[in-house]
């Protein structure tokens, strides 16, 4: 785990089924877990930081190890209302819509596009918005991209779509980029984004 902002905590730990390091956030001053994996070191580190009470997901791919947090903290779980259908029907989910404020003042922003329940979560707190499967840095330390186009059911509609539902966030006051998949992008965050979506909608006209 590392501090890459003040109160802002970011860690990532292998998925079991794909292989791949994936991240999670703290924002320790609001005791809220972006899309929650336990740590290596433990969840009991997280707790060292902060009393993690609320989980937000930023799709419902991302419950992964909420369970846990759920058992340690009683935490609640907060979801886009269009990927309830896929998590557990013992979880304690609360329904998200698009343009909500949610605890620690968080926007939720509804995307789409890859997924119905997309969504990117906006923290002016923290000046950070955290993104879900739309964009990745794979590998972690590399540019912004698109996942494969294997996993988009449509692809040249689906990044233009992505594309599209992106350029509204370039009009929030943020610095930081947050990751579920690759290095979250620190104090750049918003010019690397506008570059993505620029250089995507240069392509497309």
């Amino acid at each position: 785990m590392r501090e890459i902002a003040p109160g802002l905590h970011h860690w990532t730990t292998t998925h079991e089924r794909w292989g791949i390091d994936v991240s999670s956030y703290l924002l320790a001053p609001e005791g809220i877990v972006i899309d929650p994996r336990v740590p290596a070191s433990g969840i009991e580190s997280v707790a060292a930081l902060a009393t993690p009470t609320e989980l937000l997901l930023t799709n419902r791919h991302h419950y992964r190890h909420a369970d846990a947090f759920v058992t340690r903290f009683g935490a609640r779980v907060w979801c886009n209302a269009a990927g309830l259908h896929e998590l557990p029907a013992h979880a304690p989910v609360t329904p998200v819509a698009p343009g909500e404020v949610l605890p620690g003042h968080v926007v939720a922003l509804g995307i789409g596009a890859i997924c119905p329940d997309e969504t990117a979560l906006f923290s002016p707190r923290h000046r950070a918005v955290a993104l879900a499967d739309c964009v990745v840095r794979m590998p972690s330390g590399g540019p912004l991209g698109f996942v494969p186009d294997v996993l988009m059911d449509d692809p040249p509609a689906t990044k233009a779509g992505i594309v599209a539902a992106l350029r509204p966030l370039l009009d929030l006051d943020f610095d930081h980029l947050l990751l579920a998949h690759g290095d979250p992008i620190v104090g750049d965050g918003k010019r690397a984004l506008a570059d993505f979506v620029s250089a995507h909608e240069a392509l497309d006209g």
